[in-house]
């Protein structure tokens, strides 16, 4: 049985069956996040100076960390933390730019062009940067370094609803709606907004992956989540220190399981797109 959603237009529907290769690596990420932290084979928090710094072995499959800490633990603990930020930062900043920028699209005038130069002003600046200064003003914690990933990711939601919204505005069947007694917040909410969702929903995918960067890059720098909270760019930043004295597995582990989320997003991003992108299937 196929799942349908929404409509481009009058009489096409979309299709959200994905092939289930690309999605394999996010699946697995998920049920990681959802079950991982109840199969734990160690307290990721439990410290043993006798094991530090152990290299992997049967007891410890990824080896311990400076403290005697199971990396494996900390590692599968730190994806649900990891996930909830990128997550939280995407709802966010999608839902707030969609609704902004499909305004802009549909009023154009003055709102349009004052957005448009704050967006443009905004993306002209490095964004990472951008997300440092924020993290620095409203301090060391998860929420901050939501709020800086939602707000550096802004401007892409901004500009993508905005164009679509001005390209449909006028669209027959925006006219018919109108027609029928549609007002303006009739029509933004529930025609040219859900017409944009599924290139929104691309969109969104595929940030979710730049998120978790973002976010482990602020906590590595040591502006995010605090130790001896299990996170990935945590992780990386107490290991780097120990790479040139041989013990690679500290920072490695942490590093690859980013790198597979970062893939996991990225796989299913481009499954998406190719599937919700009319021209793509055209």
């Amino acid at each position: 049985m196929n799942t349908r959603t929404g409509s481009i237009g009058p009489g096409i529907r979309l299709r959200l069956r994905l092939p289930p290769a690309p999605l394999l690596p996010l699946i697995l990420l998920l049920a990681v996040a959802a079950l991982g932290p109840a199969l734990l084979p160690h307290d990721p928090l439990a410290t043993d100076v006798a094991q530090a710094l152990a290299p992997p072995s049967a007891s410890h499959w990824f080896g311990t960390d400076a403290l005697g800490r199971d990396v494996f633990s900390r590692v599968v603990v730190a994806a649900r933390l990891d996930l909830g930020i990128a997550a939280a930062a995407v709802a966010l900043s999608a839902t707030a730019g969609s609704l902004l920028g499909a305004a802009c699209g549909y009023a154009g005038g003055a709102l349009d062009r004052w957005v448009g130069r704050v967006v443009d002003v905004l993306m002209a600046f490095p964004l990472f940067v951008v997300a440092m200064a924020l993290v620095a003003v409203l301090g060391n914690s998860v929420g901050s370094v939501v709020w800086a990933t939602a707000l550096i990711n802004l401007p892409f939601y901004i500009r993508l609803a905005r164009g679509e919204v001005a390209i449909k505005r006028h669209a027959p069947y925006v006219q018919a709606a109108q027609l029928a007694g549609a007002g303006p917040t009739a029509l933004l909410l529930r025609v040219l907004l859900p017409n944009a969702l599924p290139v929104l929903a691309v969109q969104a995918s595929l940030n979710l992956g730049w998120a978790m960067l973002n976010g482990a890059g602020l906590s590595f720098l040591g502006l995010g989540v605090r130790p001896p909270t299990a996170e990935w760019g945590v992780l990386v930043n107490e290991g780097a220190q120990h790479i040139l004295g041989g013990q690679w597995w500290v920072a490695l582990f942490p590093g690859l399981a980013l790198f597979g989320a970062v893939y996991a997003f990225t796989l299913a991003g481009d499954a998406l797109r190719d599937r919700l992108d009319p021209r793509r299937r055209a």
